[in-house]
């Protein structure tokens, strides 16, 4: 599936927007996580951590997201835009957003 954050995609004609097409996915940090960031406050530096703790949850949202499309009968995504926010004390959503299209093959 073609995913882009732009209007159009270069060398297809889309005949057929499909509508806005979504997927999200919440993630908790956990116990062992939070002490190695508590480290990394010290010393400084990527508390590695989270940043895999917010890739994985960046990608189950595209991956829903991309289900969203299909199930509605989209073959590529325009507009794709990501979205976060803290939902509860150690806890954010990340949220994957575009328009569906249905482009020429």
């Amino acid at each position: 599936m073609i995913i882009t954050t732009s209007e159009k995609i270069e060398d297809k004609k889309i005949i057929k927007t499909i509508g806005y097409v979504k997927g999200s996915s919440a993630r908790a940090r956990n116990a062992a996580a939070d002490v190695f960031a508590s480290l990394k406050n010290i010393i400084g530096g990527e508390v590695e951590e989270y940043s895999r703790l917010l890739q994985q949850t960046r990608d189950q949202a595209v991956e829903r997201m991309k289900q969203d499309a299909v199930t509605k009968g989209a073959n590529a995504i325009v507009a794709f835009r990501l979205q976060s926010s803290t939902i509860a004390q150690g806890a954010s959503e990340v949220v994957a957003y575009g328009t569906g299209v249905v482009v020429e093959d």
